[in-house]
């Protein structure tokens, strides 16, 4: 028979679904996937669920339903302070998944260059190698993760198109800072760059940080493409709903290549979600409340089971090191330490090679996940400080 398309040689199932499956088999507690499993709020729910029994329920606009297109505009400016003009500058997406995958194929074409910081974001680095993008990485080291400008300038060509940031950042949780957004906008400004922005864990930032949109930034926003997802801010990770803020002329593409990815997102749950999307400040004070002891508890709990722990300036993902332990049986690289820890404790994590281009640079590190059920989180911490 003939062959498959190239695209899929080398696809593999990634780290974090089979660290999944290896969790379910043996009925334990997965910090390993991302999954935000509390309950999403009562409001949104509600709405979905008007809108399913008013029959919304046939293709929405390919950039989104009007009342939503209005809560996002409305969020934008207001916490991103960005400064977008009107819903032309608005797209709703299938996930901030979709939202990239649409930027990729509007803004690069085959061989262009694209610069990503590691630890990245595994889904962003094989989209753009589906796209037959070239990507370079700048490699950042814990506690602090800093920036080397210099040296980020250095891989800046005539190729280069654009940089990828996630801030805050999956997995490590570093928060860019004002200033370093500043000093990255003069590299994209003197090297005519773009810039994707994936922010959707914008409202998880600790001990007094806050985030700063690079968009916000004087100058920035005809370069950037803001992306993010209701996901993570209102646990509802399976619904697939994100937006992409950005340019007019831009969006408009990016609206093109949606309509023909996957036509528009689910309609009823966009209706739902603008029902439901809180606008009360005290519930987004009441999330970061949550999740700053859900951290303080997970970083304590793996500081006790030897871990070396760079505490998350924001996110809900601890990167830790194991390397303290690489000596005992059972923790020689990533791979194996995880599924070490899934068959003593049931304890699932995902192994740090998953985050960087050559997994070797990931050896002695585990990402966990604390945005998890209060009694599932407890018991996951009581069952790692016992190894």
């Amino acid at each position: 028979m003939k062959s498959l398309s190239s695209l899929t040689d080398g696809l593999q199932q990634s780290d974090i679904r089979a660290v999944t499956a290896r969790v379910r088999a043996v009925n334990g507690i997965n910090l390993g996937q991302g999954v935000c499993d509390m309950p999403a709020p009562d409001a949104i729910k509600q709405g979905a669920k008007s809108a399913i029994d008013r029959d919304k329920s046939i293709y929405a606009p390919y950039d989104g339903v009007e009342p939503l297109k209005d809560r996002i505009k409305e969020k934008v400016s207001t916490f991103n302070k960005i400064p977008i003009q009107g819903p032309e500058n608005i797209l709703v997406t299938s996930g901030s998944t979709g939202g990239f995958v649409a930027a990729a194929f509007a803004l690069f074409d085959p061989g262009d260059e694209v610069i990503q910081f590691e630890p990245l974001y595994g889904y962003h680095s094989k989209l753009l190698k589906l796209r037959d993008v070239k990507q370079k990485t700048l490699p950042l080291h814990p506690p602090g993760w800093e920036i080397d400008f210099d040296r980020l300038e250095s891989l800046i060509t005539s190729k280069t198109k654009a940089i990828v940031l996630t801030t805050p950042n999956n997995p490590c949780g570093k928060v860019w800072s004002r200033r370093e957004l500043e000093r990255l906008l003069d590299l994209m400004n003197r090297h005519d760059l773009y810039a994707i922005t994936d922010e959707v864990y914008e409202y998880m930032t600790y001990e007094g940080r806050s985030h700063v949109s690079l968009a916000s930034l004087d100058g920035a926003f005809k370069r950037t493409i803001t992306l993010s997802s209701f996901s993570k801010t209102f646990n509802m990770t399976g619904w697939r709903l994100g937006y992409a803020a950005g340019p007019e002329k831009i969006i408009e593409k990016m609206g093109l290549l949606s309509d023909i990815i996957y036509i528009c997102a689910p309609t009823p749950l966009q209706f739902g979600l603008a029902d439901g999307f809180a606008t009360d400040p005290t519930y987004y004070e009441s999330l970061l409340r949550d999740y700053t002891a859900k951290r303080s508890r997970m970083c304590k709990a793996l500081e006790s089971a030897g871990f070396e722990v760079p505490w998350p300036e924001g996110a809900y993902y601890v990167f830790a090191s194991f390397r303290p332990l690489s000596g005992q049986p059972g923790f020689t690289d990533d791979r194996q330490a995880c599924f070490t820890l899934i068959d003593r404790t049931g304890v699932g994590s995902i192994p740090g090679g998953s985050f960087y281009t050559e997994p070797s640079d990931g050896r002695y590190l585990l990402r966990f996940c604390f945005a998890k059920k209060e009694e599932e989180l407890e018991e996951a911490c009581k069952r790692l400080e016992r190894l």
